[in-house]
């Protein structure tokens, strides 16, 4: 695995799945006279995210010739670290985190992955490729999400790798939707970057609960 071959599935990830978009189009929630006030604090991605993956994933699964992919395999555990494996026509197997952004939302670091299932991960197969794929999503006064662009990330890659201690130990980032400001690490520089935050992230959970003792 080389930094111009993740580069190169990269483009290709990007490439394919905004060409989804246009397949899923929009989805309709409901009708004005089921919510008579609108959205109000159901205008958030986590509400609607787990019918806009299986919105991504059946589609994928129906046009996966017409996209582009070999062939594609879901996940067999909604608590890992990818939603679906992907082979290219270069024949590499890739593996894919879907997330979902709020259009115009505010900036903030969210949760990636778990980051000891990551670190289990990258041990196990230092060789494998892990792709965040976040799908921007907007919210209509009718009633629909509209799936408006989608930017793909080398997990590898993120520019900010931080460990929450008081959050499961999950790896977060406020940068993984930008590309352009991608730090381009090989797989083992990445894993050895994670071990060190979790050892931070250990420590400052040990002094945390040290002084609640």
């Amino acid at each position: 695995m080389s930094i111009e071959q993740v580069e190169k599935n990269t483009n290709e990830l990007n490439e394919i799945l905004t060409k989804l978009l246009n397949k899923i189009d929009k989805i309709q929630i409901g009708t004005k006279e089921q919510f008579p006030f609108g959205w109000k604090k159901a205008a958030k991605g986590r509400t609607v995210w787990r019918i806009l993956e299986e919105a991504i994933n059946q589609n994928l699964e129906k046009y996966i010739k017409e996209l582009g992919f070999d062939s594609m395999e879901p996940a067999s555990s909604e608590v890992g670290v990818y939603d679906f494996s992907l082979t290219l026509n270069s024949k590499k197997k890739v593996y894919v985190n879907i997330k979902s952004a709020v259009k115009g939302g505010k900036k903030n670091k969210d949760d990636i992955s778990k980051a000891y299932s990551l670190e289990s991960f990258f041990s196990d197969s230092i060789d494998s490729e892990l792709y965040i794929a976040s799908f921007e999503i907007s919210f209509s006064d009718d009633m629909y999400i509209k799936l408006e662009n989608c930017y793909v990330m080398p997990i590898m890659w993120l520019p900010d790798i931080y460990i929450n201690p008081s959050n499961n130990g999950n790896l977060q980032s406020s940068k993984y939707k930008e590309i352009d400001s991608a730090i381009k690490r090989t797989n083992i520089e990445f894993l050895e970057e994670l071990k060190a935050e979790i050892k931070v992230a250990e420590r400052k959970k040990a002094e945390k609960n040290k002084k609640k003792a």
